[in-house]
């Protein structure tokens, strides 16, 4: 899913409020959610969108990498990203939740099927026959990252790490031993507490540091910085 400004969607400027509101456009342009619902696939969780953010003044590809998780990453490393950004472990695994659906190149998960100590044997299999052992032959070849139901968001993600199913090594360290193992399980069992602890950690990641009123600006053309 691609999340736009809406006053991009829509075309024009809008006069801008001081905090993030679920109300921000509704009486500048009142048509504004169903418009973008109709461009929208939501099979899973549904949450109420603050809105009203703007786009930086500035732009660029280290300052936005900066801090970023990595298919690499320890648990220890994971829960201290999460945590510099004030999301409790519990979060982070409910945001790893998300690899419900997508896919992975065959660069981020190719150590982990050939090396990996952790992995049911079947699976790393399966996942060679598209993914060559040597460096730079085949690394954009894609596998999805659930297993079971790829295209649902659904908790067969948190069921697939219990089997050593992970695709990529930072969804397995969720279930390795180690103090995310009791919600991993919680949330193999409990579809329902899976996704409404994803959706609370959704609204929490979306007041990380908004842009609003003159701290940003509506940018109508993504490849240029007004």
């Amino acid at each position: 899913m691609i999340v736009m400004p809406l006053e991009w969607v829509l075309g024009r400027d809008m006069p801008c409020e001081a905090h993030l509101s679920p109300t921000f456009y509704d009486h500048t342009c009142p048509r504004a959610l169903n418009t973008i619902r109709k461009c929208i696939l939501v099979s899973g969780p549904t949450w109420t969108v603050k809105l009203g953010r703007r786009d930086s003044t500035t732009s660029g590809l280290s300052l936005a990498a900066t801090n970023l998780p990595s298919f690499r990453d320890s648990l220890d490393k994971l829960i201290s990203l999460f945590g510099s950004k004030g999301l409790s472990a519990r979060d982070m695994v409910a945001l790893s939740g998300s690899h419900t659906i997508g896919q992975a190149r065959c660069v981020t998960f190719r150590d982990r099927i050939y090396n990996g100590t952790d992995i049911d044997a079947g699976f790393a299999s399966t996942r060679r026959r598209r993914c060559p052992a040597d460096n730079g032959n085949g690394d954009a070849n894609l596998a999805p990252l659930e297993l079971v139901t790829p295209n649902s968001f659904d908790n067969n993600y948190f069921k697939n790490l219990i089997q050593r199913k992970g695709l990529l090594q930072s969804d397995q360290v969720l279930f390795s031993g180690g103090s995310t193992d009791s919600i991993v399980n919680e949330y193999s069992k409990s579809p329902k507490t899976f996704r409404s602890d994803f959706a609370s950690a959704m609204l929490k990641m979306g007041d990380i540091e908004p842009l609003t009123r003159s701290a940003g600006v509506i940018r109508k053309f993504y490849n240029v910085i007004n």
